[in-house]
């Protein structure tokens, strides 16, 4: 049977067992409307009974030894890798991923349970300087229970990024996956650690709405949230999480510049702005938002971009010779179309593109866009291409750096050091010389400035900060005399 059999999870949401919800959501393919299920929608009342439920188990997950807990990670690695097709086909239908980007997903999935299952055997703590005949230590606690809001784009893995290390680093997990993804962003996260034998009570999955997302800020058994999506909801979710005095972790935003310099190659170029706008439809927090290319070539980069456009085909991402899917629902295609209409309205060109199908809107070029253009500093999350010529690397680095995000940024250039000398003036968390902008490696501590985000990382050996609190303990044989 599919480990994601419709029988499974049919009315049900996860919360230590497959339990039949009071509503529910009707789960469809993005691309073709199709009902491929329906689940369980949770309630404020369910998260307050799994963070319970979640506070009591992880108390006994944090008592067992770090080889039991590593195990569980083992196991859940070999059940991902046997049912990695089954995955893959359930991100194209559900998230509207194409082939490509489901299957590369996937693959950052399993390694990021990989990278998990050594936590429980890494270092814990520190011995710290202390007067002789005394032990001073610093140890790396567990936080509790954590929740994870989680969105759309790239579900399975910006979910499966913070539940693994969590739950590898001692916490327990209250999940509200984005409710358009949950299948495969939320219930496959359980069923991998159900097979896995992850101790019932321990993780929960709780689809649902803005009111699932507020009971997990406002309760008192939940010790973190982990948020990734915009930065609207973000600023929400962080003043909620303030007057709780929650730990918080906020991945929002980005409005990305890749910068052409003059010394660029023209097709290099050309293919790191088509990967860096198109991937995913545009519907990632990385793309590339606004792409910067020295006047001397940007002609040249143009002319080569709108033709790869035309190159590319839309269509249902279940066949894998397509290149642009749909975006998550109607509603976010006529915003895109919004946008690129307000923009044309302002005075932008349209080279090629900007009109939608349905929950299809075709891959778009603007040109002659200028910084008081409402789309120059707009996150669209669609396929758009934004181009604007700059004269100088001073007048790259200030387009560069105007609004509020400081998510990503790219440089291609031929010339390293001319790379390096415009980087080092970038306010972004994630910066790639000879790369485009939407990179992501597990390994990297992950985050922005500015809008895009709250000064936290998630990622690597960021996890270890995010996910466990300090405490210092001291050892003396005996205790000691005082004067009074």
């Amino acid at each position: 049977m599919s480990i994601l059999a419709t029988e499974i999870w049919e009315n049900r949401f996860f919360n230590g067992q497959w339990a039949v919800a009071e509503k529910n959501y009707a789960v469809t393919e993005v691309a073709t409307g199709d009902q491929l299920g329906v689940m369980g929608y949770a309630q404020p009342s369910d998260v307050e009974y799994s963070a319970q439920q979640a506070k009591v188990a992880q108390e006994k997950w944090w008592a067992l030894s770090y080889q039991e807990r590593a195990q569980i990670f083992e196991n859940a690695i070999q059940v991902a890798i046997d049912h990695k097709a089954d995955i893959i086909e359930w991100l194209i239908k559900e998230s509207g991923s194409i082939v490509m980007k489901a299957s590369f997903e996937t693959d950052l999935a399993i390694q990021a349970l990989k990278n998990a299952m050594i936590l429980p055997s890494s270092v814990q703590g520190s011995v710290l300087p202390t007067q002789n005949g005394k032990l001073s230590l610093a140890k790396r606690l567990p936080l509790g229970v954590v929740g994870v809001i989680s969105p759309f784009n790239f579900p399975l893995y910006l979910a499966i990024r913070a539940v693994a290390p969590a739950l590898a680093l001692g916490n327990a997990v209250v999940l509200k996956p984005d409710e358009r993804t949950a299948v495969c962003s939320g219930f496959v996260i359980a069923r991998i650690f159900e097979l896995a034998g992850l101790p019932k009570g321990l993780l929960h999955v709780l689809p649902g709405g803005a009111e699932v997302g507020e009971a997990l800020v406002n309760d008192p058994n939940i010790a973190s949230i982990q948020f990734t999506g915009s930065t609207e909801v973000g600023r929400i979710i962080g003043a909620g999480a303030g007057r709780t005095l929650k730990k918080v972790s906020l991945e929002l935003g980005g409005k990305n510049s890749l910068l052409i310099l003059d010394d660029a190659d023209i097709e290099l170029a050309s293919q790191n702005i088509a990967w860096g706008v198109f991937l995913h439809s545009g519907q990632i927090c990385m793309t590339s938002g606004k792409i910067l290319i020295h006047q001397s070539i940007f002609e040249k980069v143009k002319q080569r971009v709108v033709e790869k456009v035309q190159q590319l085909k839309m269509g249902n991402p279940m066949d894998p010779s397509v290149n642009i899917g749909p975006l998550i629902n109607q509603r976010q295609c006529q915003r895109v179309e919004g946008l690129v209409q307000s923009a044309i309205t302002a005075g932008a060109k349209l080279e090629v593109g900007g009109k939608a199908n349905g929950v299809f809107f075709e891959p778009t070029v603007l040109s002659q866009v200028t910084q008081d253009n409402p789309i120059f500093e707009q996150e669209i999350f669609g396929p758009v291409a934004v181009l604007m010529p700059f004269a100088t690397d001073e007048e790259a680095i200030a387009l560069a750096n105007m609004g509020d995000y400081g998510l990503s940024a790219g440089i291609i250039t031929s010339n390293v050091s001319h790379g390096m000398q415009v980087a080092q003036s970038l306010k972004v968390g994630l910066l790639h010389i000879n790369d485009q902008t939407v990179n992501d490696e597990i390994l990297n501590p992950f985050g922005g400035f500015g809008a895009s985000g709250n000064g936290t990382r998630i990622g690597g050996p960021a996890n270890v900060d995010e996910f466990t609190q300090w405490q210092w303990m001291t050892i003396q044989a005996q205790a000691p005399n005082y004067p009074f």
